[in-house]
């Protein structure tokens, strides 16, 4: 974003000041008067970002002969999504997600149109910046959860397939009722969270429960976006992950259960075949805990990050 920050504004030399109208003579002109008033940006991509952001929203404005009443709705809609905005929730990003425009961003920024070995995905709205440090091989449950236990064995490898030490992994997820914890009382602070360090071979290793799929916030904007569409507002289940080491480029992303009901339905279109994982239900021999009873899943994921710029992402809630 510091590319787009915006200096304070300088009162024009007495000789420039005036020099170009902007009386509009009719909505012909309106696109071009706009533009004009703007080209004196220092910052070259606030002027591209900025220039075609009006041209684009000028053409919806006519495609769709949009209505005063329907200008006002929009307004509306748009306060509300920052008043549905707090501490423990970011309906703004939600609200991109329902839209797909998150995942389009994400795919237009890693590899050739998001094809990397490891495809990032969007980060969602409840990555949380301080997870609790937890030992390799450690549990990420931190109050009772009741559910089939899950063990995660998963590497971080460079494009090369070699092993990655010292990245640091954050994972989260949902319960298995569906909540992440900041929207669950019954839930400890930062259960089903936690921080890993890989090892010297890029591994980190973890027990959790096997999460499941969840609805969306549907109290805001973006719900009644969802309801107005006839759309569900489910996620499949999924962990999420995000690895930063130095040197190389921040992945964030998702790995999804396989035999999820909403994997082709996915809410905010998050869904990519590189991301399905093989959770694998074990029944019989000597689960990995002595304490672990009924059957249990087990995760192993090979992730790839990529050399470039490591850059930790504003978190979207506290």
């Amino acid at each position: 974003m510091a590319a787009l920050e915006m200096p304070v504004a300088k009162t024009p030399p007495a000789g420039e000041r005036g020099t170009r109208s902007s009386i509009i003579e009719d909505e012909t002109s309106v696109t071009d008067v706009v533009l004009a008033a703007m080209e004196e940006a220092e910052n070259p991509r606030l002027r591209e970002i900025m220039s075609a952001l009006v041209r684009h929203l000028h053409a919806f404005a006519r495609e769709v002969r949009l209505t005063e009443e329907e200008f006002d709705l929009g307004i509306d809609f748009l306060n509300r999504i920052g008043q549905a905005t707090n501490d423990t929730h970011n309906e703004g990003i939600l609200f991109s997600d329902v839209l797909g425009f998150s995942t389009l961003v994400c795919l237009l920024n890693n590899g050739t149109a998001g094809a990397t070995e490891t495809a990032s995905a969007l980060l969602g709205p409840f990555w949380r910046m301080n997870s609790p440090r937890t030992e390799n091989g450690g549990s990420i449950l931190r109050s009772e959860t009741p559910g089939p236990a899950l063990f995660v064995n998963a590497r971080i490898v460079d494009p090369q397939g070699r092993g990655l030490a010292g990245v640091e992994v954050d994972v989260w997820q949902a319960s298995p009722v569906g909540l992440y914890e900041n929207q669950d009382d019954t839930q400890a602070d930062m259960n089903l969270r936690g921080k890993f360090t890989t090892d010297a071979e890029g591994w980190f290793r973890f027990r959790s429960i096997r999460p499941a799929g969840y609805p969306v916030p549907t109290d805001g904007p973006a719900g009644d976006l969802l309801r107005a569409q006839r759309r569900h507002p489910f996620r499949p289940a999924h962990l999420h992950f995000l690895a930063f080491r130095q040197g190389y480029k921040t992945l964030i992303t998702q790995v999804f259960v396989d035999d999820d009901d909403h994997l082709k339905t996915d809410v905010v279109f998050g869904v990519t075949g590189h991301l399905i994982g093989d959770f694998r239900r074990n029944e019989t021999g000597s689960p990995p805990a002595p304490d672990v009873t009924g059957p249990w899943y087990t995760l192993d994921y090979t992730f790839v990050m990529e050399p470039g710029e490591a850059r930790l992402p504003k978190p979207p809630i506290k």
